[in-house]
């Protein structure tokens, strides 16, 4: 099992040099922004700048967020960019409805077509009533995840334990529709490094997988709080010998029973321990 990612890194796509330094920091992916993280009156040059970078492929994954769908700068972005070589995945802001992630699937050919795969953002209300019938639309879509800033605002959420039940509830959607473990969204302040690390340990204690970043300095924060401890390597090693010697239930030592999907969770525990 090839490990999953672990750490996304923003970069604005107006500013190709600070690009550049993103995909040798050691994040996973390299998510260029060309959405919230540049100005209405760059938006063309963070294209174009982006389209010449990904004539080629690149040494690590890189995916694009491009512009909300229905909007002329979405449009132009899809465009421009589906279909180079170094497009890995189209992140699709602000998705409010299975229709949009249809018809961005069907304008780019689709993922068997040879298209990059598509990832929603989830930023309203409207999107998280609608998790599940988003998450399991088309098979293009390859993964969901929140946008928390948009999110709180329309909620008029305050506290962070407010978003708690919209992140479970799209963690949920994801794994109801057969798509990988979301990651976390961004935590804005790039100096709580205490406060990363302890966001962290609540996401992964409600099923997250991961996170977004937007500075290379939180990526061993993240990395560290959802790489598996030994403990955790130690129980899936037991699971997996288990399940290869015992047939019908399947016990374990302390007396447990596991089951397919314990075997499959122990599979990915390992995975990520191998990437160190």
């Amino acid at each position: 099992m090839t490990a999953p990612p672990l750490t996304w890194l923003y970069a604005p796509g107006d500013r190709p040099h600070v690009v550049a330094k993103a995909l040798t920091a050691g994040a996973d992916v390299v998510v260029v922004d060309l959405e919230d993280a540049v100005a209405p009156d760059r938006k063309d040059y963070a294209r174009a700048a982006t389209a010449e970078l990904l004539t080629e492929p690149q040494p690590i994954p890189v995916h694009v967020r491009v512009n909300a769908v229905g909007t002329p700068g979405a449009d132009a972005d899809l465009t421009a960019i589906a279909a180079l070589p170094g497009v890995r995945g189209l992140r699709l802001p602000k998705v409010t409805s299975p229709g949009q992630i249809v018809r961005v699937a069907e304008d780019t050919g689709g993922a068997d077509a040879g298209a990059p795969p598509l990832y929603a953002l989830l930023e309203s209300a409207l999107a998280i009533e609608r998790a599940h019938a988003i998450a399991s639309c088309h098979t293009a879509l390859r993964g969901i995840g929140l946008g928390e800033a948009d999110l709180r605002a329309d909620l008029g959420v305050r506290e962070d334990a407010g978003l708690d039940w919209s992140r479970s509830r799209v963690i949920v959607a994801a794994r109801a529709a057969g798509l990988p473990p979301p990651p976390q969204s961004v935590h804005p302040d790039i100096r709580d490094l205490e406060g990363l690390a302890a966001s962290c340990a609540r996401g992964r204690t409600l099923g997250f997988l991961g996170r977004a970043a937007i500075h290379p300095r939180q990526l061993p924060v993240i990395e560290r709080a959802y790489l598996p401890t030994q403990r955790e390597i130690e129980e899936a090693e037991t699971i997996i010998k288990a399940a290869a010697t015992e047939r019908g239930a399947q016990a374990l030592p302390d007396g447990g029973f596991i089951d397919a999907a314990m075997v499959s969770a122990a599979h990915r525990t390992l995975s990520l321990a191998r990437r160190n």
